[in-house]
Formats: C-alpha cells, structure tokens, sequence
C-alpha cells in the first residue's frame, strides 16, 4: 500500500513538472491569449462573482453593502408578486418563442442553402436584418395602434369583424401575444447566421455516400448527415435562442410601456431593470440576475443533452 502511495506521488509530481515546461514553451501562446483573458475576467468573470455577492446584501450604491444573507431570495419567491408574474410570463415567452424561433432559423437556413448563391446572400440578409434593425418597434406600434388608424384595427374595422378599436398595447389580453409575435420576427439573429455557415461547411461527398449506404428521403439526410455534422452550430444557436427568449426586456418596454398594463408584459429582466435602475436596489436586482443566471444554465443543459442524442 505504502509503495502504491508512493508511485502515485511520484507520477503527480511528473506530470505536473511535464505541464511546467510546457507552459514554460508556450509562454509566447499565453502572452497572445493574455489580452482576451483579462478582458474576459474583467467584464465577465468579476462581474458575475460580484453579483451573486451582492444578492446576499442590501447595497442602494449611497451607502457600503450591508449582509442580509438569504433574504433577497426570500422575498422574491415569498413576497414579490410582481417577481412571480415576470417569471409566469418569461416562461411564457421562452417556451413559445424560444422552440418556435430556433425551428424557424434552422428551417429557412436549410431552404436558403438549397437556392442558388446569388439569390442565398439577398436571403439572408432579408431574413437577418429584422434583428438588428433599430425601428422594428416603431413599425409594429404602427400596426398595432390602439385607434382606427393603426392597419390591423382598420383591416379589422372594414371587413367588419370589430365595431371599435382594440387597444392592442394597452388591453392585458392582447399584449403578450403581440409581443411573442414580435419576438418570433426578430429571432432570426445570430443562431441563424450559425446554422447558414454550418450547412455550408458540410462535405458533399457524405450525402453521396449515404445514398449508397441506404439514405432514401431528405429527411433521412436530414436527420443521419446534416443533423450530426452540425451540432456545434446546433448547440452555439441554442444558446442563443435561450438567452434571447429569458433575456427579453426591450421589446415588452417599448411596446408594451414601463411598466405595462397590470405587468400583463412584465418579464424577469424587466424587473431587474426597475429595482437596478430605476430604484437602485442593486442587492436585489442582483439577487434577481442571479436566479435568471441559474434557470439559464440549467436550461442550457438540459437542451444540450437532448442535442447529444440527434443523430444516434
């Protein structure tokens, strides 16, 4: 036993002095990577630890944080009322959208990649721009005008099918799902992009090759050759879809109003936003950050292992 011990330190301290030199040669890769490492540190990594910090305080940036221990958490779960209406709805929101809208990106990027190249670029960029386009809420607030002259209230109006304006943007009823809607024309962003590059970095010979191996449909293609050859791009969109889906705050705010109607479109990080920058409560804003950090990861797993199975 005692010699067993004995071999098991000795091989510890030689691969740690393996991985000594061999740090000690790659001091030039760690000098190029020493940028983006403090960079990232810096915005990301402290940022983060100081958050979940500073949900166990009470801290109004006038005085110096004050340990509160669990109480934040205590009175979010327990107390907040509007805390649980913005989780009911970002829920909501995720569950429709965030499906629906990685669906939708994978579906238009596999049928924009079967069109010709030239036409593939004018595509893609009609598909992407709803994403980053700034006046996106200013076009829907126009559809969706609460008085005669918003287009679906007149659409509606002349065909007969309402007597009255519907206000849209303020009646609970309607505001959610005008929202979703919202969300689904803007989500094809980043993940969209991915799944374009993916499908254009697959071999062809490998379809070639399972058609000779018994591949007798597209969706056999799909599911036996595309699906597993892209599934960096397939977990790199769902990422996204899920930090899109809970990280929704804009458009609810700029349709909807701050705050909405009743919260009918109260979201987590709408919250968030009133007690961290309207009320700068930033202990339980960050107590707020930190819950929506954990549901995000936990989400994020649970879809990466159902990707692990595509293709098996």
């Amino acid at each position: 036993m005692k010699e067993y011990i004995k071999k098991y330190f000795i091989l510890r301290r030689h691969n740690f002095e393996v991985n000594v030199k061999k740090a000690k040669r790659s001091k030039m890769c760690y000098l190029f990577l020493a940028p983006y490492a403090i960079l990232f540190t810096m915005f990301y990594i402290v940022p983060v630890v100081s958050s979940i910090f500073l949900s166990f305080t009470y801290y109004n940036i006038l005085e110096s944080p004050t340990f509160v221990g669990l109480q934040n958490y205590i009175s979010l779960i327990l107390e907040d009322d509007i805390f649980l209406t913005g989780v009911k709805n970002t829920f909501m929101i995720a569950v429709i959208t965030g499906p629906l809208g990685y669906i939708m990106s994978f579906l238009f990027a596999w049928l924009i990649n079967e069109i010709p190249r030239w036409i593939r670029t004018i595509a893609i960029v009609v598909f992407y721009a709803p994403s980053i386009a700034g006046n996106v809420f200013v076009i829907f607030s126009i559809f969706f005008r609460g008085d005669a002259y918003g287009y679906v209230n007149a659409f509606l109006m002349s065909w007969g099918i309402t007597d009255a304006p519907i206000l849209w943007l303020t009646n609970p009823t309607y505001m959610l799902p005008i929202c979703m809607i919202v969300i689904l024309w803007m989500s094809l962003g980043t993940g969209f992009l991915s799944f374009v590059a993916g499908l254009q970095g697959i071999d062809k010979s490998q379809y070639e090759a399972g058609y000779m191996d018994g591949i007798k449909n597209r969706w056999q293609e799909l599911w036996f050759i595309t699906l597993p050859n892209m599934k960096p791009m397939l977990m790199f969109g769902a990422v996204m879809a899920i930090t899109q889906s809970f990280g929704v705050c804009d458009v609810t705010m700029q349709l909807c109003g701050y705050p909405s109607t009743d919260y009918a479109a109260r979201t987590v990080v709408t919250h968030l936003f009133d007690y961290g920058y309207s009320r700068f409560e930033m202990g339980y804003a960050s107590a707020i950050a930190t819950l929506l950090f954990l549901i995000m990861i936990l989400c994020n797993k649970a879809i990466q292992s159902l990707l692990r199975r595509v293709g098996t």
